[in-house]
């Protein structure tokens, strides 16, 4: 009996050791932007989603390319390092370093990959390039529930605009974009014109919540499944400048207000042409992500929109929304697993359509 209570406990123990050597361990690096993040996922599991954030920009009321690289210089190697930390992973247990290729910042896209590269080359490390894009639509791998093949997502950010047909994780088709500026990029320009603090995203989202959406602004007629924001800008603009003609103190006075307008003329626009891409497609799995997918009109949008059409609906964790290596981790895993392996050679990409 107790010799048959150890073959079990040794045959236990030797399987254990073979689950752990069959682990897929990725150290993941996202530098798009103005944040510099790093991940390590391992067994299909973010174990840490570390991201070193840059202040500097506020001032400035956007990102400042030349500052955001410098500041990725300062805070690559200290993120990395904190980033195996959390995760309790060493060097010595990476199987692969994923980085963003592109699209996105030249200068902050050059750090992330330099180091990525030099890391990879000096532990021996094969090294895969991830489209920050993809990426983002990926991100819904991160965490169960999972959506289930074909669906949509409408991708959407300070740079991008999309609505993404996704047959499989690394099959996919964009069905339509923005023909000039991305909806983030209004939040950000709308709150730009109310003396609002940078990203204003986040604060019009908070405002809105305490207003009513009693302004209305124009929705711009462009292409089926295509977008324009830079027109719905021009008419925030024009509107604020009467009414602050008439009323020097009007955007004070209702400034909640005019971020709720503001707030559901955008998520309108979205829903409508979200809409009409899940009724051509006959699809019924959509899904949102991207940074401006952490809105919490958009994400409460989708919610009751998808259950008036009988959507199943799938909204990314937070951490998950913006910017971050976490996404870059999961699309690198199934890139792995299909041997899709970058070299030395390789660049970054400021666009990069797929």
């Amino acid at each position: 009996m107790v010799i048959d209570t150890m073959m079990q406990y040794f045959i236990l123990l030797v399987y254990q050791i073979l689950q752990t050597l069959n682990k897929l361990t990725l150290l993941a690096i996202e530098s798009s932007c103005d944040d510099t993040s790093v991940a390590i996922l391992q067994d299909g599991k973010v174990l840490s989603n570390c991201v070193a954030s840059q202040d500097a920009h506020r001032l400035y009321g956007g990102v400042v390319p030349e500052l955001a690289s410098r500041a990725h210089l300062e805070n690559i190697i200290p993120t990395v390092l904190l980033a195996l930390e959390k995760a309790r992973v060493s060097k010595q247990d990476l199987d692969a370093v994923a980085v963003t290729r592109g699209p996105g910042l030249l200068g902050s896209l050059i750090v992330g990959v330099t180091f990525a590269k030099s890391f990879a080359l000096a532990l021996d490390l094969p090294l895969i390039e991830v489209n920050h894009m993809q990426a983002h639509v990926l991100a819904h791998f991160a965490e169960a529930p999972y959506p289930r093949f074909p669906f949509l997502c409408l991708t959407v950010s300070g740079g991008h605009t999309q609505i993404v047909l996704i047959k499989d994780h690394l099959d996919m088709e964009v069905l339509g974009s923005t023909i000039d500026d991305a909806a983030g990029e209004a939040f950000d320009k709308t709150g730009k014109i109310l003396g609002l603090d940078y990203p204003a995203g986040p604060i019009i989202d908070k405002l809105a919540k305490q207003g009513q959406a009693r302004y209305t602004f124009t929705k711009p007629k462009v292409g089926e499944l295509e977008f324009s924001f830079s027109g719905l800008k021009t008419n925030i603009l024009q509107f604020l400048k009467k009414e602050v003609s008439k009323n020097p103190d009007f955007v004070k006075e209702n400034v909640e207000d005019i971020c709720a307008s503001v707030q559901q003329t955008i998520v309108d626009i979205l829903m409508e042409k979200l809409e009409i891409a899940a009724r051509k497609h006959n699809i019924t799995e959509v899904a949102i992500a991207g940074g401006v997918s952490a809105n919490s009109g958009l994400r409460s949008a989708l919610e009751t929109r998808g259950a008036a059409l009988g959507w199943n609906t799938y909204i990314p964790a937070f951490q998950f929304c913006t910017d971050n290596a976490g996404m870059i981790a999961v699309a690198a895993k199934y890139k792995y697993e299909k041997g899709e392996f970058s070299d030395q050679s390789m660049k970054p990409i400021t666009r990069w359509a797929f």
